[in-house]
């Protein structure tokens, strides 16, 4: 009798892992989340809505903080040093960053997890 108390109460810790898994993995059916393409629709859009962008990063404005433009707009990102790739970046190259967007009351920026050279 306990373990089947036990495997009761345990089953719905189980099936959340594997919703989770399911998710981080690209779930394409219905209820999925589209990535954002443009920082038009960056800006309007919810915190940690993913995105994929493709234009280029034209000006370093703090330490991790750069200026992103695409022919929609443009919008702050932040990458971290280990997301640079291992050539350089001039501000006419043409990137693809991926990542959420970090929404607060009077800012949106792109926390960027991946970028890549594009050109």
């Amino acid at each position: 009798m306990q373990r089947k108390t036990f495997a009761v109460l345990l089953a719905p810790l189980f099936s959340l892992s594997l919703a989770g898994a399911a998710m981080a993995a690209g779930y394409t059916g219905p209820n999925a989340q589209v990535a954002i393409t443009t920082v038009a629709a960056a800006l309007d859009a919810a915190d940690d809505s993913q995105v994929v962008l493709e234009g280029q990063i034209v000006k370093r404005l703090q330490d991790e903080l750069y200026e992103f433009k695409d022919t929609s707009g443009t919008i702050n990102v932040e990458i971290d040093d280990e997301h640079w790739p291992a050539q350089a970046i001039s501000e006419t190259a043409k990137v693809r960053i991926s990542g959420e967007v970090d929404r607060d009351l009077t800012s949106r920026e792109i926390d960027v997890d991946h970028l890549e050279l594009i050109n």
